[in-house]
């Protein structure tokens, strides 16, 4: 493993919830729940249809309460990462499931959104929702109805909190990819822009990603099995 690296950043996308009954988003046949993602995933789609865009991710929302879904060891590993590591750990996630909030991690960032949370339109402020949302929702901020969308990250929008996420690459000393495709920017490029800054880069997946040859090590296998055993090589780093 190496010497202990001080700043840890880890980058977990649909590949470490999937073992947690959470579908990845598309399928091969490029629809996404039986829906194209033009219609439920892109500021065009809520406009030409809000009512079929806020029950998409109702449909959604209400899975996060499924007692058949819940944080798997993957999860588990990275919150005890964070608790028992001696320097820092941040988990980026592509994800807008709570799983890793239930799991225990504390030092996170959402950067495609959260599916427990609706924004207001006019004020981008965003809450805590764990209901329905429809167009008769009345914004806490406004106290008008209509003004509330999904906190989500839809294509053609910038991610969350990416200058933070930018210069926590730039300082990290090593750089951990956990279930991610290669294939959805700016996420895609993280590895290599560590790499450059020079952190050792990681890579833990099911399979082959569209940027595997670019790590430094690329280990295949069950998230949930292999992120523990690699959490405990750390922890074992003295």
């Amino acid at each position: 493993m190496g010497s202990k690296q001080q700043n840890i950043v880890i980058l977990t996308g649909a590949g470490i919830s999937a073992e947690s009954g959470i579908q990845t988003f598309r399928a091969s046949d490029g629809l996404w729940h039986n829906h194209s993602i033009e219609e439920v995933a892109t500021p065009e789609g809520f406009a030409a249809n809000p009512s079929l865009v806020h029950r998409f991710y109702n449909e959604r929302r209400k899975q996060l309460h499924d007692t058949d879904v819940h944080p798997n060891a993957a999860h588990h590993a990275l919150a005890k990462l964070e608790r028992e590591y001696d320097g820092k750990v941040v988990v980026v996630t592509q994800n807008v499931d709570n799983l890793h909030e239930r799991a225990g991690s504390r030092n996170l960032i959402h950067m495609h959104g959260q599916l427990d949370k609706a924004r207001c339109n006019n004020t981008l402020r965003s809450y805590q929702w764990l209901n329905d949302l429809d167009e008769s929702s009345v914004c806490e901020c406004c106290s008008k109805a209509g003004n509330l969308r999904p906190h989500i990250v839809w294509f053609g929008e910038m991610p969350f909190l990416m200058d933070q996420i930018q210069q926590m690459l730039e300082d990290c000393d090593l750089f951990i990819s956990i279930g991610t495709s290669g294939q959805v920017y700016p996420a895609a490029g993280f590895s290599k822009h560590a790499q450059i800054c020079g952190a050792r880069t990681v890579e833990l997946n099911l399979d082959d990603s569209e940027t595997s040859a670019t790590f430094d090590q690329s280990i295949k296998g069950l998230a949930s099995s292999i992120v523990p055993e690699f959490v405990e090589q750390l922890l074992a780093v003295k």
